[in-house]
Formats: C-alpha cells, sequence, structure tokens
C-alpha cells in the first residue's frame, strides 16, 4: 500500500506519531519502578472506549482497469463531519489483552461536477448534478501484551487485523445541464474488502501518583510494498471522574489507508483526522 497525503496531513501525522514515540520512550523508566501485581494501578477486566470523532477526510476511489476515479474531496466537497470511534479491551490475564475496534465512515453529498466523470462504464456530464457517497466501515480485532506494567501505567504491543469494508457510488438522475447536454439516469459503484494486518505500540502513563489524571497513545502501522500500506494513531489526555469512569480528550489520525490499483483491484486513498471526545468504562 502507499499513502498519499498532502503536505498538512503528512506534517500531522509525523508530530503524532513522534510524540506517541516520544511519551512511549519517557514511561518507561516510569513503568519499570514497580512491576508486581500488588502496584499495578489498573485493576480492570473490561474496558470499553467511546469517542466522538470530528473527521476531517480525504477520500479518493480508484475503479480496476482504469476504470475512472472519485475524488469526493473535489467532486463532491467533502469536509468535516461527526462519526465515532470504539473500543472493548478484554484483560484476561494481568498482562494480555485481546480487543475489538471499530469506526464507521458514512458521508455523502450532491454537487454539480465541473469535470466530465466517467466510471466504470458509466458518464457523468460536466455540469451535471450528481451525488457522490462513500461508506468505510472499520474493524478490528486485535491482541496486546503488556511489555510493562506498573504503579504509573503500561506499555504494550498490540498486533491486529484491521478489516476495511468500503463501498463509493456516484449516481445522477435523467436531466439537461446548462449547456444543453443530455444526462442520462445513471449509477455506478465500487467495493474492496481490505483485511490489512498491522502492529505498534499502545501506552498509557499516569501523571501523578494518584491514578486521576493520564496520557494514552498508540500507532498502528505496516508498509506492503507495491500493495500499499496504512497508519494510524490515536492520542488523548484522560481525566478519572471515579475508578471506573474517565474523561478523554485529544486527536486522532484514524486510519490512512492506501491500496494500489491493479488488474482486479479498487484503489482506495482513505484518510480520517480530527479531535476526539469521549469516556473510557472500566469493570
Amino acid at each position: 500500500m502507499h499513502v498519499h497525503i498532502r503536505s498538512r496531513g503528512r506534517c500531522w501525522t509525523r508530530l503524532a506519531a513522534l510524540s506517541t514515540l516520544i511519551v512511549g520512550v519517557l514511561t518507561l523508566p516510569a513503568l519499570a519502578f514497580g512491576q508486581n501485581e500488588e502496584g499495578d494501578i489498573e485493576q480492570y477486566k473490561v474496558r470499553v472506549s467511546g469517542f466522538w470523532f470530528y473527521s476531517s477526510p480525504t477520500v479518493s476511489l480508484q475503479a480496476a482497469n482504469h476504470g475512472g476515479t472519485l475524488d469526493f474531496n473535489h467532486d463532491f466537497a467533502f469536509n468535516t463531519y461527526s462519526t465515532f470511534l470504539g473500543k472493548a479491551d478484554w484483560k484476561f490475564t494481568r498482562k494480555n489483552h485481546l480487543y475489538l475496534s471499530a469506526a464507521p465512515f458514512d458521508q455523502s453529498n450532491q454537487a454539480v461536477l465541473d469535470r466530465t466523470i466517467n466510471f466504470r462504464g458509466q458518464t457523468f456530464a460536466v455540469g451535471a448534478t450528481a451525488r457522490g457517497q462513500i461508506q468505510a466501515t472499520l474493524f478490528a480485532p486485535g491482541y496486546q501484551y503488556d511489555i510493562l506494567r506498573g504503579r504509573r501505567g503500561h506499555l504494550g504491543i498490540g498486533v491486529q487485523i484491521d478489516l476495511f469494508r468500503t463501498t463509493g457510488k456516484i449516481s445522477a438522475a435523467a436531466q439537461v445541464t446548462g449547456q444543453g447536454v443530455h444526462q442520462a439516469a445513471s449509477s455506478s459503484s465500487a467495493s474492496l474488502l481490505a483485511p490489512i494486518p498491522v502492529a505498534g505500540p499502545e501506552f498509557r502513563l499516569y501523571l501523578t501518583k494518584s491514578p486521576r489524571l493520564f496520557v494514552n497513545g498508540q500507532v498502528f502501522g505496516m508498509y506492503f510494498f507495491g500493495y500499499g500500506n496504512f497508519y494510524s494513531t490515536t492520542d488523548y489526555l484522560g481525566f478519572a471522574v471515579s475508578k471506573s469512569l474517565s474523561i478523554n480528550a485529544g486527536y486522532a489520525i484514524g486510519s490512512s489507508l492506501r491500496v494500489n490499483d491493479t488488474s482486479s483491484r479498487v484503489g482506495l486513498n482513505l484518510v480520517q483526522k480530527g479531535p476526539i471526545v469521549g469516556v473510557d468504562v472500566s469493570f
């Protein structure tokens, strides 16, 4: 896979990833100072995290066999929208976790086309009113092992399978454009199911001796040479209201995925980034 991002997105990504790694490294000595179960500050079995995600997406879809490209940001003026990030974590032993993460992406918009689009055998004339829709749902089952766990938090390594189910669609009703061109009623779509194995560090560092204030971060990614690549990072500051509830706020590159177009696949460029606000509930 190969990620294609504008320069601002690349800077945000590098900054978020670098910040996460730096804080993770600084976490090491703090965690190492207490590696016994009695000193473990995180006494939970199940933790459910949910976030409101104000995403600024970058999305394009390319049909196989050079069947045309839909640039949803340019063609249909996709912009910021609200979505959801969620994770359920089962800590079945002190250092072992099984978890499931999910993130839906569903956006559509109607626009007057400023270019003629040929997509999978259908033509949509410049000046025609058309609707573009993209649906991309992520489910990510994974496993995490905590290398370090102590009185100030944990540092773990996670491995997960990101399952992306993506469908892009363009449609137009029968009409006559302002230039007098007859646009027939047309609809065309392309779908992609992309299972992506990724891995990376995840940590939580409590900033005081009590579990009141903490920093949480993770970076996941994988490079697949000519096929493409994927990375994501979610980083936030949390405040514990009680032993089982915390309020969190931060920033996420929810997903950055590129699947290259070949003779039998759909090419996908999907980036989501923006602020997040949510809660953790632990049992």
